[in-house]
């Protein structure tokens, strides 16, 4: 008797019988929180928010060049670059909104939400027919879509702490596959009056609008996850929470090992004073202004004539190096990603991966000047590269950004995290964009040509 006293615990956890975030509670005390089905929710759902983000890269600077706002074929780039940034400049403005919102109302709400968002403005794009036209609906899509920083917080939350590197981790890769299977789909799918004349002949509604089949499709997998995500399980407690003892936050230097330098949650009642949080959103934010300027950069100069330094590749050859990096990107994180994060930690991972990048990007110009087989060879390495070390160092941040908070806190830290990169992403297109156009016009130049 007395031995089964000692192996009870000293202190019950409390659970309330109507409490979704309760029941999700109990399945980590239980440890069935790991599930397939769990994994796949977060894959589902990222993913599919993602593919509209980038799926306009391949043809947009044909999109733009048939509007007829460029003047001259070197400015296409410019005005590319405006349309690409439109998605996150309102993204930027309602991201913090979106995270109070689902910090009262719940996680699930808000997912459906930004899927029905991406049914009708994603599918609205596609039938475009002027610059200003294209320029509003996707910053319409970016302002109504709050699901990514609510998704973030939803990884974190759905699995027990020794697990959280792993929903997180699914998490980046989910989004790093949209990024990637997006711009696929569009390079692939974009004028098929004219690459599949035989199904979709000339004259009709497809040759009118040529860039409406990729939204289309995109917008069909948004309503089956919409349907879907009636099942999701929700995270957020409707109960008062207890007060933890957590101790002051401590840098996530090693590995997920569940000791006690994984525990930095920050008990700060200010969340804009909490100074892990916001140094972990800072590094995020200027990640993805070089990420977004990257995917802008890449395909318009993988487009461009080779007479303005670029590869001359159609919006065809732009999709397969997009899908290998796509099946790369999933070898990865299914099996070495989640030894190396063991090995290194993930925020050691992170900086070495981030080490690793500047080469690697300083290499691109001359790939370009390379021909045939070895050109398809290079690009495919670099773009798989370029795309897992992105993945690795978002996982790392991801990381620290929901560890840095507690729970009620979760959905404004990561509106907060999503509205600095949304904004750092609005810039980078348009940056891009303008300093590709800046460098096709200097082209004989003997500085910085």
């Amino acid at each position: 008797m007395e031995e089964e006293n000692v192996v009870e615990p000293l202190l019950k956890k409390q659970y309330y019988e109507n409490c979704p975030g309760c029941k999700v509670d109990q399945a980590k005390e239980l440890k069935t929180d790991v599930s397939i089905r769990n994994l796949f929710n977060i894959w589902m759902v990222v993913s599919c928010s993602s593919l509209p983000i980038s799926s306009l890269y391949p043809y947009l600077y044909f999109m733009v060049s048939d509007f007829n706002i460029a003047k001259r074929e070197e400015d296409i780039s410019t005005y590319a670059g405006y349309v690409g940034s439109a998605y996150m400049l309102g993204r930027a403005l309602t991201s913090v909104l979106w995270g109070i919102i689902a910090d009262r109302y719940g996680r699930k709400p808000i997912v459906i939400m930004g899927m029905i968002t991406v049914i009708i403005f994603n599918t609205l794009f596609g039938l475009c027919t002027s610059f200003w036209m294209a320029v509003i609906m996707r910053f319409l899509l970016g302002s109504l879509n709050g699901l990514i920083g609510p998704m973030m917080t939803y990884s974190s939350e759905i699995f027990r702490e020794e697990k959280r590197a792993l929903g997180l981790s699914t998490f980046s890769a989910a989004w790093g596959m949209g990024l990637i299977i997006g711009p696929a789909l569009g390079g692939y799918l974009a004028q098929p009056a004219i690459k599949y004349p035989h199904i979709f002949p000339k004259g009709s509604f497809w040759d009118k609008f040529p860039y409406f089949l990729p939204s289309l499709v995109i917008s069909i997998v948004a309503f089956v996850v919409a349907i879907a995500c009636i099942w999701f399980p929700e995270t957020l407690h409707n109960h008062p929470l207890g007060d933890g003892s957590i101790g002051d936050c401590k840098a996530l230097e090693y590995g997920s090992s569940g000791d006690e330098e994984d525990q930095i949650i920050q008990k700060d009642e200010n969340i804009l004073l909490n100074w892990p949080l916001m140094s972990s959103i800072i590094v995020y934010c200027i990640l993805s202004l070089q990420d977004s300027a990257y995917q802008e950069i890449f395909s318009l100069w993988a487009v461009s004539p080779q007479r303005f330094g670029g590869l001359d590749f159609t919006t065809d050859n732009v999709g397969d190096v997009l899908a290998i990096t796509g099946i790369g990107l999933i070898v990865y994180q299914l099996s070495l990603y989640p030894s190396l994060e063991k090995t290194f930690g993930p925020v050691r991972f992170a900086r070495i991966a981030g080490v690793l990048c500047i080469p690697l990007l300083q290499s691109y110009p001359f790939i370009a000047k390379l021909s045939g087989i070895t050109l398809y060879l290079v690009l495919n390495i670099a773009s798989v590269l370029k795309n897992l070390l992105t993945a690795t160092i978002i996982t790392g941040i991801f990381l620290l950004v929901n560890r840095a908070v507690e729970q009620h806190q979760r959905g404004v830290a990561n509106g907060i995290a999503m509205t600095g990169m949304s904004a750092s992403k609005a810039i980078g297109p348009a940056v891009g964009g303008a300093l590709l156009t800046w460098s096709q016009k200097r082209m004989d130049a003997f500085f910085l040509p």
